[in-house]
């Protein structure tokens, strides 16, 4: 892969290219899913597109949709292959999001009763008034996708 597709210096994009060395576990025309190195779990997989894009804002929708397809596809068979009682499909966008490797990519975590990961927000009550009134900001701001 050359050209606009592939990022100079980018370690997924050197996966993909075969340059890299990594433990694929699925790969279609549009994305790619192997073990992270790093894994938060046993099991822990990620799916990236094919093509370069920073995050999913640059992702074209249909290498977007591809993405959370297959990521689907390997969660189903990460909760069977590792009798994990449920699954994380987490994807950071931006650095304040915690986002390391820019080339979007979606990470697949299989979650055990007493594995050691922990997120890092705790869900409480929020001011109803500030919720309705973010909801109607995020509706005026809504485009088509694509």
């Amino acid at each position: 892969m050359n050209g606009p597709d592939r990022e100079p210096g980018c370690i997924f994009c050197s996966i993909i290219a075969g340059e890299s060395p990594a433990t694929v576990v699925f790969e279609d025309e549009r994305t790619l899913s192997f073990m992270d190195v790093n894994p938060a779990t046993e099991g822990h997989a990620l799916v990236v597109p094919r093509r370069h894009g920073l995050d999913l804002f640059e992702v074209p929708a249909e290498d977007a949709a591809a993405m959370w397809r297959t990521a689907r596809l390997v969660a189903a068979a990460a909760k069977e292959a590792y009798r994990a009682p449920a699954v994380n499909l987490l994807m950071a966008n931006g650095r304040e999001a915690f986002q390391t490797v820019f080339h979007a990519h979606v990470h697949v975590v299989p979650r055990y009763r007493f594995d050691e990961l922990h997120l890092p927000w705790i869900p409480r009550a929020g001011d109803r008034g500030r919720i309705a009134a973010n909801g109607e900001r995020l509706r005026a701001a809504m485009t088509a996708p694509g």
